[in-house]
């Protein structure tokens, strides 16, 4: 790839117009941002995230920034789970942060009943320049999102920057079946049906086929996971949901 050149699902554009170009999408997917995972995932994609919380272990008095947290469902994950833990044992509550470059994904994610009683912030800033100091947040998520970025091992070294010595970073994100009957399987169902549902649900095919085609130019998970140590993250891992759909990794500031 030229270093002027980048991809956006199979095409490739100057690398400046990138972040532009992904705003674009979701602009126009933001009201229907649930209803895009749901297709895309077949509805898993909310078991994921409870795994992703699982694995994450919420403590009572944390701050999380979740990056790319478009309607927040993660941040709120986040909190309920560090409250259960707080009810037990007592604490702090705990915060979070949903970072966004999309103020309409920001704004389409504010839920006075979904956020009632919960310290919930949303600030618009991209995740390769977050506007934190360093050594901020116990942990960082970022689910569904750290394809659409332009610059991936920038933004992984300011995760790392924006963590506290020992904070944790879980990226979720679609991933490259290992299994070629499972990847021959979930091509035909990206390529044929889900671009065709965004035409029909949320009157936008065009964004639906990027999104599809932005999966297969992710790096695959062994190769992703190199990115993260690379950045300076230690015990890093990785495990695939789903066989392989979807991929959780992770790293920790040491």
């Amino acid at each position: 790839m030229n270093d002027k050149t980048i991809d956006f699902g199979f095409e490739e554009i100057p690398t400046e117009e990138k972040a532009s170009r992904v705003r674009g999408v979701f602009d126009a997917v933001a009201s229907k941002y649930d209803l895009m995972n749901d297709a895309m995932s077949m509805g898993v994609h909310r078991v994921w995230k409870d795994l992703t919380i699982t694995k994450l272990n919420p403590q009572p008095g944390e701050l999380l920034i979740d990056v790319a947290g478009g309607t927040g469902d993660l941040a709120r994950r986040f909190i309920k789970r560090a409250d259960e833990v707080r009810l037990r044992r007592g604490g702090d509550p705990a915060r979070a942060i949903i970072c966004d470059i999309n103020a309409e994904m920001l704004l389409a994610g504010i839920d006075d009943k979904k956020d009632a009683g919960m310290d919930l912030t949303r600030v618009c800033g991209n995740a390769q320049y977050l506007p934190f100091p360093d050594n901020y947040a116990d942990a960082i998520t970022i689910s569904f999102g750290i394809r659409n970025v332009t610059d991936r091992d920038m933004a992984l070294r300011d995760f790392l920057r924006v963590l506290k010595p020992g904070g944790r970073l879980f990226v979720l994100e679609f991933s490259t079946p290992p299994d070629k009957m499972l990847r021959k399987i979930y091509d035909t169902y990206s390529f044929n049906v889900i671009p065709k549902l965004g035409g029909l649900l949320a009157n936008d095919e065009a964004s639906y086929q990027y999104l599809v085609e932005s999966i297969r130019k992710f790096p695959r998970q062994e190769a992703f996971l190199d990115m993260i140590k690379t950045a300076g993250f230690s015990r890093a891992g990785y495990h695939d949901f789903t066989g392989g759909v979807a991929a959780l990794h992770w790293g920790w500031k040491v």
